[in-house]
């Protein structure tokens, strides 16, 4: 529990981590300075920080969502999936509940691209206090640092989290520790804890409390981070560190950061350096720069995850996934999603420039997504814990009442950048809702081409087909239908091999599925016409290797082939182009683009392990 405690925080708790470098600044340069230096505000601002991070991060995420998983995944795609399979009795509601989980997702991509970006830059940006002389190298090393961070995720986020897990453990103390130096001086600062401080600000300064939603926002960016990451390391290790470590020495930085802004005005420009003492700011600068690289793996993991969720939902294209870690099934990693996010984040870095001008464009896809995961919440709720009304109502009104105010008071962002995050998720939900459109028309053409496997045998049967010595293998996804390359092999050589064994594969959430329980055998309702389907469940961390499983059925007795046959046997894969027509269903150029979603798709042959010169690609086109 140490252990994966440690690695948590080294991947899991880095965006929110890092929101002290520009979270209270960010509050207090908002519109020239709207709000003031002057105690009621200073303790306004930060009793609705301490308090946004309570109700949001403490209860909502990680004493109440972290209980709603789907088979040990979290984010907001595992919601909505486990949200369908409560109403899977009220068809009605599932295409909605999809829907939603599909604006939560690409709104949380909107903010991967943004984070790591904002997150780098503020850290680096550190050298304008302590190195002015090389102030003008802040974007290069951030590039580098990106490139760097992006090029390590084909490690694994175990390894990363081992690796970055001490050096959060150290930036977590130094927040503690700087923080803690300040309240020491100036403990009256603890009052700004109390909810009453919120609510006369609030009361006293409407319009003011509202601007400064748009930047108290930033302390609780990485809460859906959190969520998402779960299916990595487990709910219990997140919730320790968080309580332990992380939530006390947030809280303690930014009461530092309130007392030194409350005796010394001007440090407001830059408050988390400024109470830095001079001679140890160059050395917080390099931990924050890493601690702000930890932040951006927050992100780029949940990204990682997500995308996969996606994938298996059949929003996004079949994608090459790489399992990292043997023990845990979360930790993969998804080589086209990180190229992606990488480019984005270069993108918007270089287009932005500072820190400054990013924090514009953040926190809209933030609220968004918490928003998002608060209606999925309350959806669940009476279904999976059974709720009372009332429950549901106080849910509602706390996360769902603070949030929407977060959302409303970032709104003014939209024309000074806050277009960009929003632009990216509208482009993931084009690119899903097409997946998911095109892929359903696919499916339906491929079903009426495939026919009934059981009318083919039949028919086999009658036609007393030739059989030729070996053995073909057909992947194909269920017994009900005919693989398309079956039925052209019948159809263009007029033969059949002397065995023919049509292959499904699903993945369990196991790391790996003992012998005794990976194999389903069926004769299909003959003994003798050597035409068999077999089920091959795999592990999280198994490779599924079509031709290795194959071999292990006839060892276990399961499939009655010689293994030894397998060396030479023939792998045909149902596969035929796919063709636009001007049939309804879809508009044009949204079919072009499913076409080259589909171009791009992972190769089956490659994913399931399938000798390339033993592997032919059969079948007939499908329309769309």
């Amino acid at each position: 529990m140490a252990a994966a405690a440690l690695a948590a925080l080294g991947v899991v708790f880095g965006d929110i981590g890092t929101s002290p470098l520009y979270a209270l600044k960010t509050v207090f340069l908002l519109d020239g300075g709207v709000v003031g230096a002057q105690q009621d505000d200073v303790y306004g601002v930060i009793s609705m920080m301490f308090w946004s991070v309570t109700i949001i991060v403490s209860i909502k995420y990680l004493g109440i969502l972290m209980r709603a998983d789907n088979d040990g995944e979290g984010g907001v795609m595992a919601l909505a999936a486990l949200a369908q399979r409560l109403y899977a009795n009220r068809a009605s509601k599932a295409g909605v509940l999809l829907l939603i989980g599909i604006v939560g997702v690409a709104l949380f991509y909107g903010d991967s691209i943004i984070t790591p970006a904002i997150s780098v830059l503020s850290a680096v940006e550190g050298l304008h206090v302590t190195v002015p002389a090389i102030s003008h190298l802040v974007i290069p090393i951030s590039v580098v640092i990106l490139v760097v961070l992006f090029a390590g995720q084909r490690f694994g986020t175990g390894k990363v989290g081992v690796l970055f897990g001490p050096v959060m453990v150290l930036w977590f103390a130094v927040l503690a520790v700087a923080g803690l130096t300040m309240v020491v001086q100036y403990p009256s600062v603890l009052l700004g804890l109390s909810p009453t401080y919120a609510i006369a600000f609030i009361i006293a300064h409407p319009a003011v409390s509202f601007i400064a939603l748009g930047a108290v926002v930033l302390v609780i960016t990485g809460a859906e981070a959190l969520y998402a990451d779960m299916g990595h390391f487990g709910r219990s290790p997140i919730r320790r560190a968080w309580f332990v470590l992380v939530f006390p020495a947030l809280t303690l930085n930014y009461l530092g950061q309130a007392a030194l802004i409350l005796h010394n005005p001007a440090a407001k420009a830059n408050p988390f350096f400024l109470m830095i003492p001079e001679w140890g700011r160059l050395p917080v600068v390099i931990l924050a720069t890493v601690a702000t690289v930890i932040a951006s793996q927050a992100v780029i993991s949940g990204a990682f995850s997500l995308s996969r969720q996606a994938i298996s939902l059949g929003l996004l294209p079949p994608l090459t996934i790489r399992q990292t870690s043997k023990r845990e099934g979360g930790q993969i990693y998804l080589p086209a999603i990180n190229f992606l996010l990488f480019i984005g984040v270069i993108a918007v870095m270089l287009a932005f420039g500072s820190s400054d001008r990013l924090s514009t464009a953040y926190g809209i896809s933030v609220t968004g997504a918490l928003v998002v995961d608060t209606l999925l919440l309350l959806l669940v709720a009476r279904p999976l814990w059974n709720w009372a009304p009332w429950k549901i109502v106080l849910a509602a009104v706390a996360f769902g009442g603070l949030e929407l105010a977060f959302l409303a008071g970032n709104l003014f962002k939209v024309i000074n950048g806050g277009w960009v995050p929003l632009l990216i998720a509208a482009a993931v939900i084009l690119v899903m809702t097409t997946w998911r459109r095109g892929r359903q028309l696919v499916q339906d053409d491929r079903r009426r081409k495939e026919g009934s496997l059981s009318e083919f045998i039949e028919d086999v049967r009658v036609q007393n087909l030739p059989r030729v010595p070996g053995i073909a293998v057909f992947p194909h996804p269920n017994k009900d239908t005919t693989p398309l390359a079956l039925r052209a092999n019948v159809k263009h050589n007029h033969v059949l091999h002397e065995h023919v064994v049509i292959v499904s594969i699903s993945t369990a959430q196991v790391p790996h599925v003992p012998p005794s329980e990976a194999f389903t055998y069926d004769d299909l309702g003959y003994a003798d016409d050597g035409i068999e389907h077999l089920s091959i469940r795999f592990g999280f961390s198994d490779k599924p290797d079509i031709p290795r499983a194959l071999r292990a059925a006839c060892r276990a007795g399961v499939l009655p082939i010689d293994p030894a046959g397998f060396t030479k046997a023939s792998y045909f894969i149902s596969r035929g182009a796919i063709r636009t027509t001007r049939t309804n269903g879809m508009v044009r150029w949204r079919r072009s683009l499913f076409v080259a979603l589909a171009h791009n798709a992972a190769d089956p042959a490659a994913r399931f392990g399938l000798p390339a010169l033993r592997t032919v690609t059969m079948g007939s086109d499908v329309e769309i």
